[in-house]
């Protein structure tokens, strides 16, 4: 299908995640708004309301299909609607309901009629509904409510979309109405302690009366006809368990996503706060705290990502012990944390390139990925890389960032170049290392017996034991990666020989041909090296994958000098 797609609903549930999946998928997308709205890169805007057929024909103007949300409790509006929209469109794919109430029947008459291959979405309860609790479960551990064990199939809105991306987009479903639920029945008191389960803390069912739930969900002003059904589909369902049908299955060849996996998407939505590992003083390993911290919300410009990983970089010492205050003050209680890894769970105002679902890389100068969420500037994040699981993509960020920009743009290291890379058993080392390989370099590495068969690996034509051997001169580039005294400073510049280049990201070198050099984040550099890591021309070596509540220990070990290679932490 060479046109566009347009959907409607587009900010909802259901249609903002069917406008991601299309996107994901190659196809053009363009999303009906009735006012300018924030919308995920690549998505076109189409200004228009579904009230007013008559501001529509521009938005279906070189529209192949469309998804149809039609959002008002009654069909009235809607014949003329889909006679603009079959004017251009040749295909329509319906979100209507398993419970097909009387305006929602009308509607589906009125589509089979309209002349546009059709299909129609009847998805029983959404997985998306239990958010309702959010408030209780957020004060508690209990979620009060009538007829705890009614049992229902919940389905996950990103189930809804891919079902719809495949009727949209492919042949094949003309005229099929597919029912769409879960993968197994759930009572009311069953999902509220999965979801206990997903924030890590018990969350119980408490019974209450059903005349009580009636009064308060007519004081939050539901109508009602929807309070008198829902409480009368709940009864029958504590009877007969809601139906579980294979319809997603069928029709995406992948097997529906579990309500586990929906909770552990949406926790941070039941949760005041989240574990993070906090400073509140300037001082020794000991003063890491690893606590329940208010839960960050993105402001404009920001994402919330759900951390799959961060990873530690030996230069959170200085930063813990109160070494860098000069140059990098922050405000306590600090979230340490510079790498991050994760998945996009919730945009702020303003955020056009990150949608929900998203997995995303960065480095966050401000700290705050040692934690389960973290609020992340959209602008410093990069598509995470797929050849990879996504909590090693942790210890790419900081590390082969400094790595690129040492070799690259202040060794300046191309073919040809003899390079000496000190320090290259370290997180940073094992990157540029192979990065002057794929330049074409000859690699010459320091590296301790512990880390030699692993620089080995990544390329270094030499390894030299720096507890036992000297180190060679003559070379054209000196990149320094530790921490050393002035002597052994002195002895690594007068290695360069005459014309070459020596770099330093630690211990300044003593020569007027040196540079040392504080790294800058740069997103498109990161886009450039998850690239080389998808292609398989990056390998990402991680040292050790251990629990955030270890950070701690892994401070000690690496002041101690105990510790080798990039350490991702797990909340």
């Amino acid at each position: 299908m060479g046109r566009s797609i347009l959907v409607t609903g587009a900010t909802g549930t259901v249609g903002g995640r069917v406008m991601a999946h299309l996107l994901r998928a190659g196809a053009g997308v363009r999303a009906l708004t009735r006012t300018p709205a924030d919308l995920p890169l690549g998505a076109e805007r189409a200004l228009g309301d579904l009230s007013e057929p008559g501001s529509l024909h521009d938005a279906v103007d070189g529209v192949e299909a469309v998804f149809l949300v039609w959002p008002f409790a009654s069909a009235d509006g809607l014949e003329a609607v889909l006679k603009v929209m079959a004017a251009h469109a040749r295909r329509i794919v319906y979100l209507s309901s398993a419970a097909v109430r009387e305006h929602e029947r009308q509607a589906e008459s009125l589509i089979e009629r309209s002349g546009m291959e059709w299909t129609i979405l009847r998805p029983h309860a959404f997985a998306a509904n239990t958010l309702r609790w959010a408030g209780q479960v957020r004060a508690g551990d209990v979620v009060r409510g009538p007829y705890g064990q009614a049992a229902m199939s919940l389905v996950h809105e990103d189930d809804i979309a891919a079902v719809a991306v495949r009727a949209l987009t492919e042949d094949g479903h003309a005229g099929a109405v597919h029912e769409l639920t879960g993968p197994r029945s759930l009572t009311q008191a069953e999902q509220a302690r999965i979801i206990g389960e997903a924030i890590g803390r018990p969350v119980r069912w408490e019974e209450t009366d059903p005349r009580e739930a009636r009064r308060e969900m007519l004081a939050r002003g539901w109508p009602a006809g929807v309070v008198d059904g829902i409480l009368r589909a709940q009864a029958e369902m504590t009877a007969d368990a809601a139906p579980v049908t294979a319809a997603v299955a069928e029709v995406t060849a992948g097997a529906p996503r579990t309500f586990r996996s929906w909770a552990d998407e949406h926790a941070h939505a039941f949760r005041a706060g989240a574990r993070a590992a906090r400073i509140h003083e300037y001082g020794s390993a000991e003063v890491i705290r690893h606590e329940e911290a208010p839960l960050p919300a993105p402001g404009p410009g920001e994402v919330l990502v759900r951390v799959a990983a961060t990873s530690f970089n030996p230069s959170e010492t200085g930063l813990r012990a109160g070494l860098l205050q000069a140059v990098l003050p922050v405000a306590l209680p600090y979230t340490l944390g510079w790498d991050v890894s994760g998945t996009v769970v919730a945009v702020g105002a303003g955020v056009t390139r990150w949608s929900r679902g998203d997995r995303v890389i960065g480095r966050l100068d401000g700290g705050g990925a040692a934690a389960e969420y973290v609020a992340a500037p959209a602008a410093a994040l990069a598509a995470a890389p797929r050849a990879i699981p996504p909590a090693d993509a942790a210890a790419i960020p900081v590390a082969a960032l400094t790595a690129w920009q040492a070799v690259f743009e202040h060794a300046e290291v191309s073919a040809g170049t003899r390079v000496l890379i000190n320090g290259a058993g370290g997180g940073v080392g094992g990157f540029a290392v192979q990065l002057a390989k794929r330049a074409g370099a000859t690699v010459i590495a320091t590296a301790g017996p512990r880390s030699a068969g692993v620089v080995r690996s990544q390329g270094a034509d030499r390894i030299v034991d720096y507890t036992a051997e000297p180190l060679p001169g003559g070379v054209d580039a000196v990149i320094n990666l530790v921490g050393v005294d002035e002597g052994k400073a002195a002895e690594l510049a007068s290695l360069v020989r005459p014309g070459g280049v020596a770099v330093s990201i630690a211990t300044p070198l003593p020569s007027p041909a040196a540079t040392h050099f504080v790294t800058r984040n740069d997103p498109a550099q990161l886009a450039q090296i998850v690239a080389l890591v998808d292609a398989g021309d990056l390998t990402v070596d991680v040292a050790e994958s251990l629990p955030l509540s270890e950070l701690a220990s892994v401070h000690r070990r690496s002041e101690a000098g105990l510790t080798r290679g990039k350490i991702i932490l797990i909340p």
